[in-house]
């Protein structure tokens, strides 16, 4: 069933065109993953779907009844409203059912023989079941609680920016929608997080639009891919890993044509050359072929961003860590964490989000002085800082002028040097927008003009603080193949699980109350370690093993079956919810037949909430268990 049709979509900026004869459609059930180049206008495009801009022409068809749901990158806060009133838009009719129960609920506690209060608390609880209000902000907070929020009154004034964009995507996600599009959903969130919102939206029913450059999360949620390339709309059927088959078909292919129309141009020329006589239409048809063959020149290909690593001579002192130990308000966020840097080094740092990871990063790059312990600095490391936050930019400065503060040429490995212009050519920024002043950029072309601005500053030593976000996959492609060849350490922060195993053989895990512990390989091969470990943990004592076999990591890949009193809870826990909602249908059935004992009613009220509560424990068992037998059977 078709939900949304886009047909011959156009958008520019003054003389630069975004996207042009744009034509595409969403059917139910789709999951489009949008990629293209920063600054090819994709935030652009999906709001522009959305209605929160104006297309210069082409037209946008949704179906009747159809709605729309848009998380931006930078959504629109209200600094008064709670943390559950933000994700319910305020003023919507379930937050004001809610508003209103609790002091109704309040009054009848207050006055517990008032006929009124009583009643208007019945009717209210009616209305609740109507507008299935006490299911949304069940899973409401169900979904905070996910995202790592569990302050449900707080203000969101109080919050970080980082906490913001999750009760935003909670908001989002919340919402009845036949068509969800977010755009960057996995930035700002840590990396269990983004694996739990994987599995949602690959559960979620409707159609899925959204921006991401976490590939991982593209292969296995999208199963269409779609990319603005040069103002063209491309669509490939199948998740990433099939995208990047067939764009390389469609390039080989385009090749193909390319050397065909110059073989036939050489052909024509020569013919030319030998000078054509114009009275026969035979010929003047030759010379009309030959022009035709001249102006049909194809799109040149997108740049590579192709860099020569390169970095400033490293002695054999590096940075040395001893007992350093960190906190913040009285809280220990790193406890006597001693670590020696090494030259070839490539580690990654995870954890949840607030558990210390770019404060380790300051400590290391000498911005932050630990409260107790010591940081050593060789006298020859040049530290190169990619942080969150990136550098103030002067809007006004040209962006080649802004390269050019950290140099005007770049010594390459091989002995050579680049200019700062053709840097930028390398890095997509053509001649013409070089001269452009930082304000016009995007946010994604500034990320990527602060990343060649560090790089050019040829550093020893690298820091980076969440590169992908921000970053399109280009450009992070090129930088995992420029990291590769970067001949001193690289130490990164990062909640992209492919840019981890990509780039880092050392990962350093946030374990809580300060701990930082190592882990051997890059993302994955700690996930298993991780889950190896929780497993052994559940083991009863008597059942663990005296040694840990060596396989073990590797035998935890595969899904472990259920044991046998799971398999017991499995079968039965299907009826133990039905008659959960049949006292749940009897108790609706009590509270709505009323009487004069107002007493009773409280308690019935008080009944209702905590058979919710049972039944929501219950069905988030079911979902557990059913995913296991799932794994098992595909196994």
């Amino acid at each position: 069933m078709n939900l949304l049709s886009i047909e011959e979509l156009a958008k520019s900026y003054g003389v630069r065109m975004l996207f042009e004869q744009v034509t595409f459609g969403v059917d139910e059930g789709d999951k489009i993953g949008l990629i293209g180049v920063n600054g090819t206008g994709k935030s652009t495009f999906l709001k522009t779907i959305a209605g929160r801009e104006q297309a210069d022409s082409g037209r946008i068809v949704k179906g009747n009844g159809i709605q729309l749901e848009y998380l931006p990158q930078n959504p629109d806060f209200d600094e008064t409203a709670t943390v559950l009133e933000q994700v319910f838009k305020g003023d919507s009719p379930v937050m004001r059912l809610l508003r209103d129960y609790e002091a109704a609920l309040l009054a009848s506690q207050e006055r517990p023989g008032d006929t009124a209060a009583a009643q208007r608390l019945i009717a209210l609880s009616q209305q609740m079941d109507a507008h299935h209000a006490w299911q949304l902000e069940s899973e409401a907070k169900s979904i905070l609680t996910k995202l790592g929020i569990q302050e449900f009154t707080g203000l969101v004034s109080t919050l970080s920016g980082g906490q913001r964009k999750r009760i935003a995507l909670a908001g989002a996600l919340i919402t009845p929608t036949d068509v969800l599009i977010l755009d960057e959903p996995t930035n700002h969130i840590d990396n269990a997080t983004v694996a739990w919102l994987e599995e949602y939206l690959q559960k979620r029913k409707g159609a899925l639009l959204m921006v991401t450059h976490d590939r991982y999360f593209l292969d296995r949620v999208a199963n269409r891919i779609i990319e603005l390339d040069k103002g063209r709309l491309y669509s490939y059927s199948g998740n990433y890993s099939l995208f990047l088959e067939k764009k390389a078909e469609r390039e080989e292919l385009a090749e193909a044509s390319e050397r065909k129309r110059q073989n036939l141009l050489r052909q024509e020329l020569a013919w030319i050359s030998r000078g054509a006589r114009a009275r026969s239409t035979k010929q003047k048809a030759r010379i009309e072929r030959f022009e035709a063959l001249q102006s049909d020149k194809p799109e040149e290909a997108a740049g590579r961003l192709e860099i020569s690593a390169v970095a400033s001579r490293l002695g054999r002192k590096i940075i040395e860590l001893q007992e350093v130990t960190k906190g913040f308000d009285g809280l220990t966020c790193i406890r006597d964490f001693s670590y020696i840097v090494l030259k070839q080094d490539r580690v990654g740092i995870v954890g949840p989000n607030g558990s210390g990871k770019t404060t380790l990063l300051n400590i290391i790059a000498g911005q932050l002085s630990p409260d107790t312990g010591s940081v050593d600095i060789g006298q020859t490391v040049k530290i190169g800082y990619f942080s969150q936050e990136g550098r103030e930019m002067d809007e006004s400065l040209r962006v080649i002028d802004y390269i050019r503060e950290a140099g005007h040429i770049l010594p390459t490995a091989d002995g050579g040097h680049i200019t700062a212009a053709q840097m930028l050519e390398r890095f997509l920024f053509p001649p013409a927008q070089q001269w452009l002043p930082v304000g016009r950029l995007s946010g994604g072309e500034r990320r990527r003009l602060y990343l060649l601005r560090v790089l050019m500053e040829a550093p020893n030593i690298l820091l980076l603080d969440e590169p992908t976000n921000d970053l399109d996959i280009q450009t992070l492609t090129v930088l995992e193949d420029y990291l590769d060849d970067f001949p001193g350490a690289v130490i990164t922060v990062s909640h992209d699980r492919y840019f981890l195993d990509r780039v880092t053989d050392k990962i350093f895990a946030f374990e809580g109350e300060g701990c930082i512990k190592p882990y051997i390989g890059g993302y994955s091969d700690y996930a298993v370690a991780l889950e190896a470990a929780r497993e052994q943990e559940e083991l009863p004592k008597a059942k663990r093993p005296a040694t840990e076999p060596a396989a073990a990591a590797k035998d935890s890949v595969r899904p472990r079956k259920l044991s046998f009193k799971e398999q017991r809870e499995y079968e039965e826990i299907e009826t133990v919810i039905a008659g959960v909602e049949a006292e749940l249908a009897v108790i609706n059935g009590q509270i709505a037949a009323g009487g004069s004992d107002f007493t009773r009613l409280q308690e019935l009220v008080t009944l209702k909430e905590q058979t919710d509560a049972r039944l929501s424990e219950l069905l988030d068992r079911w979902t557990y268990l059913n995913e296991l037998v799932e794994a098992v059977q595909k196994k």
